[in-house]
């Protein structure tokens, strides 16, 4: 049996998953982490990318936006902004949202909000790659 602790995941809407983990991988400003049971404590800031949730028997991938974690020994707590399982995601809709914001980085003038650009080719990125 696999050391495992518990996973919350919470949004201003629901709880999204709420169960035990074996290891929960995610972005954050700081790179790429990945815990275990018994992670040192630490809160980090999450950034748009790809949640991969090993459980003892599968693996769950999800598309987190936005956020931080509360890591501790025994449990994580994920308080995320938007975070969408691969049923919940329009295709059509994520290439178009890719497009958009490539458009507006090549094209960017005085106006343009490089960094929301940025974020939301990241939050596109990540819908499209978990639909694969």
């Amino acid at each position: 049996m696999a050391d495992l602790f518990k996973l919350r995941i919470i949004t201003p809407d629901r709880v999204f998953y709420e169960g035990e983990a074996e290891m929960v991988e995610f972005n954050t400003t700081e790179g790429e982490i990945g815990i275990y049971k018994k992670h040192i404590p630490m809160t980090v800031i999450i950034k748009p990318g790809i949640l991969t949730i090993t459980e003892e028997s599968e693996t769950k991938t999800a598309a987190l936006h936005a956020g931080f974690a509360e890591i501790l020994p025994d449990q994580v707590t994920i308080m995320a902004e938007i975070i969408e399982w691969p049923v919940e995601i329009d295709q059509d809709r994520a290439e178009q949202a890719k497009e958009r914001a490539e458009e507006r980085l090549q094209n960017k003038t005085p106006e343009t909000d490089i960094a929301r650009a940025e974020t939301a080719l990241l939050r596109a990125m990540a819908r499209i790659e978990v639909l694969k």
